[in-house]
């Protein structure tokens, strides 16, 4: 039995049926499948916040560590993520465009517009892969030590970032080669850092100019959200607690500082990236419909609005994954 909700004026406000509030049955199913990734999403920035809260006086600094752009060298924070941003924001742009053409039936229209979307997402996921590597490879090298901290070195004169190469002593050793010509073919000695712990400590004193910057960031005074920089005789003395070479990140270590900002990084950006990879395959697939002629029989292009809707969710997404991990 059919009912009809009426308002005190006798204005109909649902009528059910096939399209109820004007929706198709295809545009209802991707907003719900929208607003559960949205509580998934809130769910891990959640965690991702309380985290950081929580070890806020040890949190990595993202202005040290995003200062990155392919094909440069030097320090530039953020410049290549905030290009990332654009290209991504962009994309929104034709996709908006593409769908508005869509409605006007301009099937030239949409597949140009399209097209300009896929360009943006696929350089979108290049770049997220691109510093994916970057960030697993690392850039300085730093010392764990037995409590789990990270030891960051740095110049005494001017305060930069130091490389392990820049001080590090080469000591020959007698390290066995897990290699099949020295007869231990069966066992595989795995990643092993460019160099040990003795030889980063025969460098460090060695070389005057080098000092260690650890975890803690100031809290107040003129150095306030600035990494602690100890001097030369609390250097000394500090590295005695190290235990290993740390270089690049992983689940398990991480040069640049709590281990759980890695985790979360990976986590976070790999989930939103894996969207954006499945956003440039739903494109390409209704691109090439598009190119068919396959919406043109149908007589609408309500495919491309539902994936447009998908679309700008992503890029959305990205928008508070940006604020969270880059900015704040």
């Amino acid at each position: 039995m059919n009912s009809t909700v009426t308002t005190g004026t006798n204005e109909k406000v649902w009528e059910g049926g096939n399209q109820p509030l004007n929706a198709s049955y295809g545009k209802l199913m991707m907003w719900f499948f929208l607003v559960s990734d949205a509580l998934t999403f809130s769910g891990f920035l959640a965690a991702y916040g309380f985290s950081r809260f929580k070890f806020i006086e040890t949190w990595p600094i993202a202005d040290e560590v995003f200062t990155h752009v392919p094909f440069f060298h030097g320090n530039f924070p953020m410049y290549y993520v905030a290009f990332m941003t654009f290209i991504l924001i962009m994309s929104s742009v034709t996709m908006v465009l593409a769908v508005d053409a869509g409605h006007k039936m301009k099937k030239n229209a949409v597949i140009w517009y399209l097209l300009l979307t896929i360009i943006g997402g696929a350089i979108f996921v290049g770049s997220q892969a691109w510093e994916w590597a970057t960030f697993i490879n690392g850039d300085h090298g730093a010392v764990e030590t037995r409590g789990g901290r990270i030891l960051q070195f740095v110049k005494a004169d001017t305060g930069e970032r130091a490389s392990l190469s820049d001080f590090a002593k080469t000591i020959p050793t007698s390290r066995t080669q897990h290699e099949n010509k020295n007869g231990i073919w069966f066992f595989d000695e795995g990643y092993q850092p460019s160099y040990n712990l003795e030889e980063v400590v025969a460098g460090l004193k060695a070389n005057p100019n080098i000092v260690i910057r650890t975890e803690s960031i100031h809290q107040e005074g003129e150095h306030m959200g600035h990494k602690t920089v100890l001097n030369r005789e609390e250097s000394l003395n500090k590295i005695k607690e190290g235990r290993l070479v740390v270089e690049g990140a992983n689940l398990i270590h991480n040069e640049y500082g709590s281990r759980l900002f890695a985790d979360f990084f990976f986590f976070i950006t790999g989930f939103h990236g894996f969207h954006v990879f499945s956003g440039v395959i739903f494109n390409l697939i209704i691109f090439f419909n598009v190119i068919l002629g396959t919406y043109e029989r149908r007589g609408h292009y309500e495919m491309v609005e539902k994936v447009g809707l998908y679309w700008h969710f992503v890029d959305l997404v990205w928008v508070f994954v940006f604020t969270f991990f880059y900015l704040v």
